[in-house]
């Protein structure tokens, strides 16, 4: 019931994903997160290690499309200091906005990973669209809205009966 839920990789942080490797494995998009992926919710702006980590992904090949539930005002806000193309009010995990990341990126589904820190969102929109799925950890989740609040329990839910059929293991990254 929950198998839509589970990602490709898990991984701590956006950092600690083998940017190689994708490339190795064809890839060349990265339609990602914005609020507690890429930054804390309530953080403005990229960090220096998140401008350094983009421009090396940029160097590498990477096309890069912020794709958020956020409005206008906060994505835009972020991505544009950084010349990064951006879609707002995405309302994921809905088809079409994984849809619009694969136009702007100019990329089939099958050259494209995306990179979340929601299974409900993220994670399940990408794999109903057939993206490769890379789940991390939020990074500032105390300040989370009452929706991602509740996602959370979801998947807390979900996390439970993925590892009572052996599918979850929370220790486990891969």
């Amino acid at each position: 019931m929950f198998k839509k839920l589970l990602p490709h990789m898990r991984v701590d942080t956006v950092y600690d994903i083998q940017l190689d490797e994708l490339h190795k494995k064809g890839i060349r998009g990265i339609i990602t997160d914005l609020d507690n992926t890429l930054v804390g919710a309530r953080v403005p702006l990229a960090t220096p290690e998140l401008v350094k980590w983009l421009d090396d992904v940029r160097e590498r090949g990477f096309k890069v499309v912020i794709v958020s539930n956020n409005n206008v005002t906060r994505v835009s806000k972020f991505a544009m200091p950084l010349n990064i193309p951006f879609i707002h009010a995405a309302r994921k995990p809905a088809n079409t906005s994984f849809r619009k990341g694969l136009k702007v990126l100019e990329l089939k589904a099958e050259q494209t990973v995306v990179i979340g820190d929601q299974m409900l969102t993220d994670v399940l929109g990408g794999n109903r669209m057939g993206l490769y799925t890379i789940l991390v950890a939020p990074i500032a989740p105390a300040d989370e809205g009452i929706m991602t609040r509740v996602n959370r329990r979801i998947e807390r839910i979900a996390k439970s009966s993925l590892g009572k059929s052996g599918l979850w293991n929370e220790g486990e990254k891969k």
